[in-house]
């Protein structure tokens, strides 16, 4: 389907691509009444985690920026999916959680968070706008920096 959230990725350049299945024993999304719940999505690209390391220690504040953005574009691959194709049903972004692999003396989290924070208002406008957590963690599945998780509103069918 083609509609006004798949012209505005397009003019930003951003092309959500297929997921996988998941890997354990979760569902990468679920719909409870008129809320969809995203799994946390990792900055992974093609099945392939394209940072590993931590904040304060590999990565600076710019690239935690950028992996959690390409975190937020798998966030909207799997609200696609779990809306089979029609972002259109999309009425807001509700809540982005957080989690930020970092040394213990790093204290930027919300910045990075920023990362994606900033897509969902790129993409959605002020519907994008939402509540979050930005928490700090000694490790992520597979050393990745950024893990983050969502909650959309969606209109009925």
């Amino acid at each position: 389907m083609t509609g006004k959230i798949e012209q505005r990725l397009a003019e930003l350049g951003i092309e959500l691509p297929d997921m996988p299945a998941p890997l354990a024993n979760y569902v990468p999304a679920r719909i409870v009444g008129q809320l969809l719940f995203v799994s946390g999505q990792v900055p992974a690209r093609d099945g392939k985690d394209q940072f590993t390391g931590k904040l304060g220690a590999e990565y600076g504040v710019q690239e935690g920026q950028a992996a959690a953005r390409l975190c937020a574009i798998n966030i909207l691959a799997q609200l696609r999916q779990a809306l089979d194709g029609d972002l259109e049903r999309m009425v807001s972004v509700v809540r982005l959680g957080g989690f930020i692999n970092a040394v213990p003396e790093f204290t930027e989290h919300p910045k990075v968070l920023n990362g994606a924070s900033d897509l969902m208002v790129e993409v959605f406008g002020e519907a994008g706008r939402h509540a979050r957590a930005a928490v700090g963690v000694y490790s992520l599945p597979r050393n990745v920096p950024v893990e983050v998780d969502a909650i959309f509103e969606i209109s009925a069918r």
